[in-house]
């Protein structure tokens, strides 16, 4: 069993930053790829961004120069650090590991970002 816990969403003003944190836990076989996904009302989940167990990263062209993923292996924790926020950012974000709650088709709840003027 893992177990996936999302943190760090709130609101803020367009143009702002914040630093999403997922931290994972359970059983858990060497170095995972891990993702951030997110899903805006009324739109279908939205893969954002990729890390690699070797550091590799891969963006979804809407955020581009814009996000970044990184990730600390001793945590087993993965960040999203969003900056120049808009309002089409706003959005429930999702963490997964290895495609485990793909595969489950259950995300929890995620953590929210708001993105208001």
């Amino acid at each position: 069993q893992v177990q996936l816990v999302e943190s760090g969403g709130g609101l803020v003003q367009p143009g702002g930053s914040l630093r999403l944190s997922c931290a994972a836990s359970g059983t858990i076989f060497g170095l995972p790829v891990m993702d951030w996904y997110r899903q805006a009302p009324g739109k279908q989940r939205e893969w954002v961004a990729t890390i690699t167990s070797g550091g590799n990263t891969n963006y979804a062209d809407s955020v581009k120069g814009r996000f970044t993923i990184s990730r600390d292996n001793t945590k087993n924790t993965v960040y999203l650090q969003m900056n120049s926020l808009k309002p089409e950012d706003t959005a429930a974000y999702y963490c997964d590991l290895n495609g485990y709650r793909a595969g489950r088709g259950y995300w929890g709840q995620g953590t929210q970002v708001t993105v208001s003027s």
